[in-house]
This record gives C-alpha cells, sequence and structure tokens, in this order.
C-alpha cells in the first residue's frame, strides 16, 4: 500500500512538472509564431502558480509591447521588478515601453541601465537604436551618431537604421559621413524614401 501511495505522489508530481515546463514552452513557442494574446494567457495562468518566474514576466512584457499595449507592458514591467530590480529583459521592457509612451527622458535612463549592465544582450541593438531616436529628439547628433553608430554595428542590414545614422549625422553637419550612411542604406534598401531624400539634401551640401 505504501508503495502504491509512493507511486501514485510521484505520478502527479511529474504531471505537474510537466505542464508548467509545457505552459512555458508554449508561451516563447505562442510568442515566436506571432500569437501574442495566447502567450500573454498562459505567462498569466504561470504567474498565478509562480509568481516569481522571470521568464514569464519577460514573455509578457515582450507580448503587451508587439500588441502596442504600452501601459500594460509598464505596469508589469513595475510588477516584476519587484522580484527582480536588474533583470535585463525587464529593463528594455520598460524602456520601450516608456519610449512609445512618449516619455523619452523616463525610457533613456533605462536604456542607458540595460547598456551598462548587459552590453552583450539580445536586445542591445534595439537599445542603441531606441537611444539614437532619443538624442536626435534632443538635438544631441553627436549622441546620436555614436548611438545608431553601435546599432548599425550589431545589425548591419537593418536599412532604416542606417538612414537614421544618415540623418543624425546631417542634422550635426558631418556631410561626408552622412552620405555614406544614407549610400549604406539604399545599398540594403534602394527604395528606402527617406534615405534617397536625404542623400539628395547631403549630395547639394557637399
Amino acid at each position: 500500500m505504501r508503495n502504491k501511495t509512493f507511486l501514485l505522489i510521484a505520478v502527479l508530481l511529474t504531471s505537474t512538472l510537466a505542464v508548467f515546463g509545457q505552459d512555458r514552452y508554449d508561451a516563447v513557442e505562442l510568442y515566436r509564431t506571432g500569437d501574442y494574446q495566447g502567450a500573454i494567457e498562459v505567462c498569466r495562468k504561470e504567474l498565478e502558480e509562480m509568481p516569481n518566474r522571470m521568464d514569464a514576466h519577460a514573455v509578457m512584457g515582450w507580448s503587451l509591447l508587439k500588441l502596442e499595449r504600452y501601459q500594460e507592458a509598464l505596469e508589469a514591467s513595475q510588477v516584476a521588478f519587484r522580484i527582480s530590480r536588474y533583470d535585463p529583459r525587464i529593463i528594455e521592457i520598460a524602456g520601450e515601453a516608456l519610449f512609445y509612451l512618449g516619455r523619452q527622458a523616463e525610457a533613456l535612463g533605462y536604456f542607458e541601465e540595460y547598456a551598462a549592465i548587459s552590453p552583450t544582450g539580445g536586445r542591445i541593438d534595439m537599445v542603441y537604436y531606441f537611444m539614437g531616436e532619443i538624442f536626435i529628439q534632443q538635438s544631441k547628433f553627436n549622441n546620436a551618431d555614436i548611438a545608431l553608430s553601435t546599432a548599425v554595428y550589431h545589425s548591419p542590414n537593418v536599412a532604416s537604421w542606417w538612414a537614421r545614422l544618415g540623418y543624425a549625422r546631417e542634422r550635426g553637419g558631418d556631410f561626408q559621413w552622412s552620405l555614406e550612411a544614407y549610400n549604406k542604406a539604399l545599398a540594403l534598401n534602394p527604395n528606402l524614401v527617406d534615405a534617397l531624400r536625404g542623400r539628395s539634401r547631403v549630395q547639394a551640401q557637399l
């Protein structure tokens, strides 16, 4: 009888762990396949059982960002910060949510924090791109040049980022290097309107 009881407990425990493991797997897979609402629902279910699971907090935050539910993503990041204040995934989610909410100064603080603690993190290219956009808005064109140069270093095949780098350099008066960035953007996407217009403006200055 005792052996049967132990066997039953072991089976139930294994089944429970398998379900949790499947939830985690499903949330990531749902996110990767574009079912962001499905991923959110799985993460919420998992967090009801295990509120400290940072993987679930991260996937839920990413999914909310994809759905452009930026206020919810920000609120979710603040909940996650109570568990782990320095998880770089959550820091990036908070920064991105704030960026799209128009709170650039606050967003910049989070992006700079991410770059400091996770310089080779999986979102480092996006972080520097967002930083570059914020510096352009602040008319800090040299800082924007540095940030966007770093973004294209990590992801050199994004034509629109090269165009923004060209724009930052153009606004900073560095026309020769601006032309180089616009040409790089057009090599990747010959029909990119921003790069075509930017190149024309710069060529008129040279």
